[in-house]
């Protein structure tokens, strides 16, 4: 389903996950919880068309609540590909890649956050969007991913 919806252009899959992301993440969103989906690079975006984060985290919303800010965050970064590599590199890969939005961030300040995104590997790209929503004010941060990678070859 997750590749199917990243790479395949199946968008539909995103309310199916949304549906199981709620579940699992009950009592995570509330009335007053900000849903900030992992940012793509612009440069990403074109050749995909879509985030599927944004997706998920508009789908989210409408399954528990919450409010959605699709560009709470921003990649400032083009960053390689992670696909083939180690913790290690992929850390260094998101080091100063990604901000709180120069025009959203005080959207973010004194409220919960939960991060959305499809898939956690090492927690990489998630670590950085944490980072991020803290240096804008965030009052706390939470993840919620579709699918967990269990082990990294």
């Amino acid at each position: 389903m997750v590749l199917a919806l990243k790479h395949g252009d199946r968008q539909d899959n995103a309310q199916h996950m949304a549906r199981w992301m709620a579940a699992a993440g009950e009592g995570l969103i509330s009335d007053e919880s900000l849903l900030v989906p992992v940012p793509l690079h612009w440069g990403r975006m074109v050749r995909r068309r879509y985030n599927q984060s944004v997706l998920l985290a508009r789908a989210l919303a409408r399954e528990s609540g919450g409010e959605v800010v699709p560009d709470g965050l921003q990649r400032v970064r083009a960053t390689k590909s992670q696909k083939d590599m180690r913790r290690t590199e992929r850390f260094e890969n998101q080091r100063s890649a990604i901000r709180p939005h120069t025009k959203r961030s005080a959207l973010l300040a004194d409220r919960p956050v939960v991060l959305v995104d499809d898939v956690m590997t090492t927690g990489a790209t998630l670590s950085a969007c944490t980072e991020a929503c803290f240096e804008a004010g965030a009052k706390s941060v939470s993840v919620l991913v579709f699918a967990r990678v269990a082990r990294l070859a």
